[in-house]
């Protein structure tokens, strides 16, 4: 909790407001059993109607006033802890931006909308009650013992002895659930992953009809869930029975010892009524305080599973780069003695390679080869172990991240669209982009006559995912959009694999034509990287050869089994 204080900041004014009405709200509580023990000690015993009517004014006076500050101290506490959950939420998000690709691996995606959402609530609700029940119910059962004093101190002996057994309860307790709500999240993790891959796979688990085994296995981890949480909450369901037997045994001992009192005149019949008051009142303060405890500690273990993803530091920065100018007479892009190995695994081994401004260069390799792996070195998704990757004749290290970038034009195995419309997704590859430019883009990417048959052509809707066009559709959208960069490098990740023949071979003309751009193309199509300046084949993340698909087809073992399974031999020799 500590470490996330610094989130209360601009909200010190509401988080002392909520506190200090709180504190007030406890002050007019404690004067309640002295004003009833005046009623009957004077008003009840007098038979003095007047004064009974005056008392009871000034209790209903003392109760509106405490309604007030209560209410006044769960508004300020509400917005101080509304202005920490949004503050939080909104660092946590750019710091999830902040992570290069290697920590979001490894955090999953699952874990991440689990803490951002679950365990942030969570923490949001432990500073929302922490503000209104740190101060009143302390002050509550330290001013109820206080007055108490005033009024016997033999009989606040049993205050003196139930407090700490009270108190040993609770600790008891607490530390009994810590560790469970840790466990509960992270059950909460597996359960949101499960879900999340049901959701996305829906297609292929209903193609396997696999849905009663799935049904079965998220049963099971729901199962575990629900005894996590049931085992907490039978550590946490002792609390209260536990805090009220204690108390109600000291509220027997007060009337049992308090009449005694009375009939020898040490204490009077509306002191004895104050002193039962105020046992009550410690009693509802320790079920606040309990309460508190309790959401603390949820608040807690969210708090440390946050703080957990705030530790992470991204492993790759730009922090001290400037910008860099471009070496003239370099190729656009160079790969020098690169290996990269990814959670100790060589991914990529010994790769040369030197594409020139305007080349086309085509990646191709079976399934593992590294090829995607390959091209991610290039816009600095994932760092080189061993090696350079250049960029211009600059290491992509030296880059500012963002000037980096926009020099290149990536289209990723996922055809990935954003709800909105058709233009407001163009706009990502350009954000001023004129109608006529991204028509073009369009056209290029052989997207502009399925666009135009739109009823709203550019301003056509597109929902979440692009789940409203097909899978060449959306491949064709996300080439649009890189194509409207006019990037100075163009990634193309297997980003045709949805389209027909024909379709494929039109778009590598319009790029062609269109665009002059260094063109990165990944595919397992033969056909899509035959006519390319230059090619690498990978095996498992080594290069079996570079050069033009004539020579590899010749040289190159691999290459040439690869183009022999997607046609004759014919087709391939004449390229």
């Amino acid at each position: 909790m500590l470490k996330l204080i610094k989130y209360l900041k601009g909200y010190t004014l509401q988080s002392i407001i909520a506190p200090l009405f709180k504190f007030l709200e406890a002050s007019f509580e404690l004067i309640v059993p002295l004003v009833m023990a005046s009623m009957i000690d004077v008003g009840v015993k007098n038979n003095d109607e007047g004064y009974i009517y005056r008392m009871g004014l000034i209790l209903v006076i003392l109760g509106v006033l405490g309604l007030a500050a209560a209410i006044t101290a769960q508004y300020f506490a509400a917005k101080a802890s509304m202005g920490y959950g949004a503050a939080l939420r909104r660092d946590f998000y750019r710091h999830l931006n902040s992570l290069s690709h290697a920590e979001i691996d490894k955090i999953g995606a699952p874990t991440m909308m689990t803490r951002i959402t679950n365990d942030i609530n969570q923490s949001q609700t432990g500073v929302n009650m922490f503000l209104r029940l740190f101060l009143r119910s302390p002050f509550i059962v330290i001013g109820s013992v206080v007055m108490c004093l005033t009024i016997s101190v033999d009989l606040t002996l049993i205050f003196a002895v139930a407090a700490p057994v009270l108190g040993s309860i609770i600790y008891l307790i607490m530390t009994g659930t810590i560790p469970g709500y840790k466990k509960i999240q992270g059950r909460l993790d597996k359960v949101s992953k499960l879900t999340r891959e049901n959701l996305s796979g829906v297609r292929v688990i209903r193609a396997f009809a696999r849905q009663r085994n799935e049904t079965e296995d998220f049963d099971e981890e729901t199962a575990q869930l629900m005894k996590a949480q049931i085992r907490v909450g039978r550590i946490s369901a002792l609390l209260n029975p536990l805090t009220f037997a204690v108390v109600n045994v000291a509220i027997a001992a007060i009337i049992w010892y308090g009449g005694m009192y009375v009939d020898t005149g040490n204490i009077t019949q509306g002191e004895l009524i104050a002193l039962v008051n105020y046992m009550n009142q410690i009693l509802l303060a320790l079920i606040y305080l309990a309460n508190l405890i309790v959401i603390l500690t949820k608040a807690g273990a969210s708090n440390s599973r946050i703080n957990d993803i705030f530790a992470m530091t991204p492993s790759i920065t730009d922090e001290g780069n400037t910008e860099q100018e471009a070496v003239k007479g370099s190729p656009a892009v160079e790969f020098k003695n690169v290996t990269f190995a990814y959670h100790g695994e060589a991914a990529l081994e010994e790769i040369n390679l030197t594409a020139n401004s305007g080349e086309v260069i085509g990646v191709v390799g079976g399934t593992g080869s590294g090829k995607t792996t390959l091209i991610n070195l290039i816009p600095r998704f994932y760092d080189v172990t061993e090696g350079e990757v250049l960029v211009d004749g600059v290491d992509v290290r030296k880059y500012p991240l963002k000037q980096l970038r926009e020099k290149i034009g990536v289209v990723p195995q996922r055809a990935v669209l954003f709800k909105g419309t058709i233009r407001s997704n163009m706009l990502w590859g350009k954000n001023d982009a004129s109608d006529g430019e991204i028509w073009q883009a369009l056209e290029t990417a052989q997207a502009k006559e399925f666009v135009g048959k739109l009823d709203k052509g550019l301003d056509a809707p597109v929902e979440q995912g692009g789940r409203n066009f097909s899978g060449g559709q959306r491949q064709r959208l996300t080439i649009a959009r890189a194509v409207l960069m006019k990037p100075h490098i163009l990634i193309l990740d297997d980003s045709s694999s949805a389209l027909d023949f024909a379709t494929d071979a039109a778009l590598r003309k319009a790029l062609a034509r269109d665009i002059n751009s260094t063109v990165f193309i990944v595919s397992q199509r033969a056909s899509s990287i035959k006519h390319a300046d230059r090619i690498i084949v990978l095996d498992d993340g080594k290069p079996v050869g570079i050069g033009k698909h004539s020579d590899l087809f010749e040289s190159c073992k691999l290459y040439r089994e690869i183009c022999l399974s997607q046609m004759s031999e014919k087709e391939a020799q004449n390229g």
